[in-house]
């Protein structure tokens, strides 16, 4: 019965090495670096377990460093595309119907590998792809993603045994079959997050579905061990096939299917509601409705109250704004400060941001590298140069950049007299933090502002002393963010502790490290099995 399926270990957060000077992962991560640096892969795509060289190649470079080429990146074609989605379809039978605790020891293995001998290259390849710090792909590539592996594991266990009817009649049987999704799962993930670039194919796959991975064109590297890592893990050939690829070329495919099951996307909000469309329209020719589940931009705020911690308060502002040059969907891009606490804290709050470094990620010594590409660049220092000609914004720390070498942005910030200017209402996914001043009366005036200023809901904080103020804030904040956090920093979610999502332009909200992500990749089905049928048609009240 499935109620005596086995369980798993239980999941525990996997612990967050240091990197200390001297350790013996900070020794280990130095290697990889060097090695990583001085070698140019060729990057295939991975279909039915094989790997496929197309010749249209495109070079993925260091974004701190844009002239160093770190791989050729095989991209696929149309040919291409419709192979990994027949070798998903094909390998779907074998993959459903295998035992569910088989499926699930793959990744409790991935989750050791990664644990263990592939830390150091995984993390090595999200710090040049990427332009991580080491500490911030250790949280990211490493430990987030067992995380995932570890607890989807004991999520779907979960799943298996509590969808069973609780009670059956003595002449039946009642049971319920959580079966994967009918046809494959198109996964398009990010460059920002290694773990969710994984987790987003895997996932799925642990419910017993197939699909077809296409990962951002500017975390190629990265990716492409992650997928060299569950194959060495043991994935079964076309369970998840990995297609490097033009973006529209891709998913006009995928998305126009037949046999497209569902959707698992974190990107921009516009990228997600044109798939979305893109689906609508497609749904004569599919074989059923698809699964549409999206993560997707931010702007994500911080409302500090007249009476708040105010060392905290800076921490989260730095930390939150700054840490991985601001390119989280959960990063902290505009605050409301009250102005008794912006007159005590500005001066302090300059003087720490002015301590900050930047450079090279292989230099442990610094605090932040460069953002992603020259579009993203572009993108945000329009953003700084608006505002510095702007009469009703003052630049108070950073506002200047360099693209000579790799895409540096210095940490920005913003005072913005008006609450909705654009930098206070945009994503700019960027190490831009736009502060806006109100006085100190008006608190329940700027917690209906901040609701109102952006179309996004992911992430928000809220600094207060007093229990009264942080209550007020929960209530009017109530749909603003899908995770909300008090006196802290609005990102940094654990999996297993505060599953991730957000509503509004801000996706689906289908919590990213709960159960709930995993429910949305089966389909039940309700099975009774009578012992004792009928042998008359007939009712009794028939009778006169």
């Amino acid at each position: 019965m499935v109620n005596s399926i086995p369980h798993p270990p239980t999941p525990v957060n996997e612990p967050i090495l240091g990197y200390l000077p001297g350790s013996p992962e900070r020794i280990s991560l130095k290697e990889e670096l060097t090695r990583q640096s001085n070698e140019i892969i060729e990057i295939p795509c991975i279909i039915n377990g094989v790997e496929v060289y197309t010749d249209n190649v495109v070079e993925q470079v260091m974004p701190h460093n844009h002239n160093h080429v770190i791989a050729r990146v095989h991209l696929a074609g149309e040919n291409e595309v419709n192979d990994a989605i027949k070798a998903s379809l094909d390998a779907h039978d074998a993959w459903s119907s295998m035992p569910w605790e088989a499926r699930a020891a793959i990744f409790l293995k991935a989750s050791e590998l990664l644990s263990g001998e592939y830390r150091s290259k995984i993390n090595a390849s999200t710090m040049i792809n990427q332009s991580k710090t080491c500490h911030q792909a250790e949280i990211d590539s490493a430990c987030e993603l067992i995380d995932f592996w570890r607890f989807n594991v004991d999520y779907a266990r979960q799943i298996y045994e509590d969808l069973q009817p609780p009670v059956s009649p003595s002449s039946m049987w009642n049971s319920s079959e959580v079966r994967p999704l009918e046809g494959f799962i198109f996964s398009v993930t990010p460059f920002n997050f290694s773990s969710i670039a994984a987790n987003l194919p895997s996932s799925a796959a642990i419910m017993g579905n197939t699909g077809v991975w296409k990962p951002s064109r500017n975390s190629y590297l990265s990716n492409y061990y992650l997928m060299r890592l569950m194959m060495d893990a043991g994935l079964p050939d076309g369970v998840i096939n990995f297609i490097p690829g033009k973006a529209s070329m891709v998913g006009d495919i995928c998305l126009s299917h037949p046999m497209l099951a569902g959707i698992h996307f974190t990107g921009s909000t516009a990228v997600f509601r044109k798939m979305w469309k893109d689906v609508a329209d497609n749904l004569p020719s599919m074989r059923s409705y698809p699964r549409i589940v999206g993560e997707t931009g931010g702007k994500d705020f911080i409302v500090a109250h007249p009476n708040c911690d105010e060392k905290a308060l800076i921490v989260a502002l730095i930390r939150g704004a700054f840490e991985f040059q601001g390119q989280k969907c959960s990063a902290a891009s505009r605050a409301y400060i009250a102005k008794s606490v912006w007159d005590n804290i500005k001066e302090e709050y300059c003087s720490e941001v002015a301590k900050i470094t930047i450079g090279d990620p292989k230099d442990f010594s610094n605090f932040m590298s460069a953002v992603i590409d020259k579009k993203s660049f572009d993108n945000i220092t329009g953003y700084i140069d608006r505002a510095a000609k702007d009469s009703g914004c003052q630049i108070i720390t950073g506002g200047s950049y360099d693209d000579s070498k790799g895409y540096f942005i210095h940490p920005t910030t913003i005072v913005c007299s008006d609450a909705n200017y654009e930098s206070m209402s945009e994503e700019i996914f960027g190490p831009v933090l736009s502060i806006h001043v109100y006085p100190d009366k008006e608190f329940e005036q700027i917690l209906e502002t901040c609701d109102k200023t952006s179309e996004y809901a992911l992430t928000g904080s809220i600094f207060a002393a007093n229990r009264e103020d942080i209550e007020t804030a929960k209530k009017a904040l109530k749909y603003s963010c899908g995770n909300f956090y008090i006196n802290d920093k609005p990102t940094g979610a654990v999996v297993g502790q505060q599953p991730f999502g957000g509503a509004r332009g801000s996706g689906t909200n289908d919590k990213a490290g709960s159960p709930l992500n995993l429910l949305r990749w089966v389909s039940p089905r309700s099975i009774k099995e009578t012992f004792a049928p009928p042998h008359d048609w007939s009712y009794g009240f028939l009778n006169e």
